[in-house]
Formats: C-alpha cells, structure tokens, sequence
C-alpha cells in the first residue's frame, strides 16, 4: 500500500530557514546572545504549534511581496516539523551555554543550526529529515511517515 502524500507548500520553511540563517548569523557578528535566544524561542514556538516559526514573515510580507512563491508540491509536512523541533535544541542548547559562559561552544553551536539551515534552504538536503525516515525505518514510535518511493530521505521532492 502506498503512502498517501499531501500537497504541502514550502514557501513558509524557505522563509524559516532565511531568517533563521539571517538572524543567527547577525547574532554571531553583533555578538548578541539575546538574538539567539529569540530565534530558539520561534523555533520552539514553531514546533508547537507545527508551523515554521517566522512562516509568519512568508504570509504576512514575503509571498504578498512575491520575495517567496508559493512552492506546492506532494510532501509529509512531519519530518519538517521534527526537523525545526531537533533544531530548536540545538539552538535552544546555543541560547543557555552562551549565557552561562560558554561562548565557543554556544556560538559552535548557533553554527550547527546555521549551517543545517543552509544545507537545506540552498542544497535542498534536509538533515532532520533525513534523520525522520531513518527512525521510522528503524520502527520507532511516533515516526510514522516513511520516505517517499524513488527518493533519497531528506532530499527535497521537488522536480517529483
């Protein structure tokens, strides 16, 4: 039985991903913890919701503004939504060692999400989407979408 996939519109995790990459990286340049705390912050928001925590931007201003298109096309928006929860972590785990003295680290740390972002606004890999189907291959409870037939997890559908 195949998988059913659902039309789903990537314009607000493009918009996610460069404000998250825009905002990190000014954080790093300005040396501004409380930047980094505010980009965790929508992440975690982001996830709980099960939006893209500045998709906001893309319906309010970037999509009206014709800056992102729309990008339909089939796809299961969970993996996506693992992929801001785990990156929420990580920038979250950024935030709190910063504050508490650990600039390399954090600051290491605010790069990782950079660079992940980056990977995926720019080469259309998603890490923790990648990681999303591993664990559904693996049975693990609550990962419940497997990869689309024919394509390498974590790389995006478009072109399907």
């Amino acid at each position: 039985m195949t998988e059913e996939l659902k039309q789903f519109d990537h314009g607000p995790i493009t918009a996610n991903q460069g404000t998250i990459i825009v905002l990190l990286c000014l954080s790093f340049i300005l040396n501004t913890p409380w930047l980094v705390s505010i980009v965790a912050f929508m992440m975690v928001l982001g996830t709980i919701v099960g939006k893209p925590g500045f998709g906001f931007l893309y319906t309010s201003l970037l999509r009206p503004l014709n800056i992102i298109r729309e990008d339909i096309y089939p796809d299961n928006p969970e993996p996506h939504r693992f992929a801001q929860g785990f990156g929420s972590i990580v920038a979250s785990a950024s935030a709190i060692t910063i504050w508490l003295g650990a600039a390399g680290l954090g600051w290491t740390l605010t790069w990782v999400v950079i660079v992940l972002a980056a990977a995926n606004l720019f080469l259309g890999f998603c890490a923790g989407c990648a990681v999303y189907y591993w664990l559904n291959k693996l049975k693990v409870p609550g990962f419940n979408k497997s990869a689309p037939k024919g394509k390498i997890p974590g790389l995006s559908l478009k072109g399907k």
